[in-house]
């Protein structure tokens, strides 16, 4: 699959799932991906006959965390949270463990396969999945699909709590499909970071530009890696891409300056 056309599908027409899959398998180009293919849709024949009764919320979750948790063992990954596989979407299915983005998402995506209401919680450092629609129900994919009750967000994020007011306030809005795709992508550029892989960090940069187009803080870390990396004729068009996405003058003419200031790429005469 060709990762682009997920940047230019509409958001609700993403499936979160195949999309995840579709951007790990550029890692393993070697793998079967029909097998994957087919574990996703055991996980749903399951999930689907254990919650053919489950209407409320409450009920649904449950069938959530116990198919996915207790019954194939998916969690989180707390001893080594910060491995690259636990944003990788095939080593994610394979180890049963990951990050707590990568196990929203599937999560999400077997609720939907279900007919479930379904959404991934954008928080600071941790996201969270709601389930259902009226009377929704927050759970934690990386605690094992465990319910999150109304007094509990602010112990999860006591690291992460902006000061309002003298209010602790807690935001925790529905991520887009896109949104959610993106953060799993900046997870494993971060790590590469991390490693001091610039190259890596560049494929995964380019990566998210494709599926997210409209992600300046994307394209600004592409140019900034390719910069780094002496690929000025990269660099310039990235700035010039952010450019176009700049949401005021101050910032634009920033970047303009920028692309500037790198001069124009000579080309190699032979």
């Amino acid at each position: 699959m060709d990762i682009s056309v997920i940047g230019i599908l509409e958001d609700e027409d993403i499936l979160l799932d195949i999309a995840a899959l579709a951007l790990s398998q550029l890692d393993h180009e070697q793998c079967d991906v029909s097998t994957y293919l087919k574990q996703l849709d055991e996980i749903e024949e399951r999930v689907c006959l254990e919650g053919r009764s489950a209407f409320l919320a409450s009920e649904q979750a449950i069938v959530l965390a116990e198919v996915l948790h207790h019954e194939l063992g998916f969690v989180g990954d707390a001893e080594g949270y910060d491995a690259p596989v636990n944003a990788d979407f095939i080593r994610v299915l394979d180890r049963r463990k990951g990050l707590p983005i990568s196990l929203a998402i599937l999560y999400v995506a077997m609720a939907r396969r279900a007919g479930w209401e379904a959404h991934v919680l954008n928080g600071s450092g941790h996201v969270l999945v709601e389930v259902g629609e009226k009377y929704p129900v927050v759970i934690d994919p990386f605690a094992g699909g465990k319910q999150v009750h109304e007094d509990q967000p602010a112990l999860l994020y006591a690291a992460h709590l902006a000061e309002t007011d003298g209010e602790r306030n807690i935001s925790l809005a529905r991520m887009t499909n896109r949104q959610i795709l993106a953060r799993l992508l900046f997870n494993q550029a971060i790590r590469a970071e991390s490693e001091h892989d610039s190259q890596r960090a560049i494929t995964v940069y380019d990566r998210l530009t494709r599926v997210s187009p409209e992600t300046l803080d994307a394209w600004q870390h592409l140019a900034r890696q390719q910069i780094a990396k002496g690929d000025r004729a990269g660099a310039r068009a990235s700035l010039l891409a952010m450019s176009e996405l700049a949401g005021n003058k101050q910032l634009r003419e920033q970047i303009l300056a920028a692309f500037q200031a790198l001069g124009q790429t000579r080309t190699t005469k032979h």
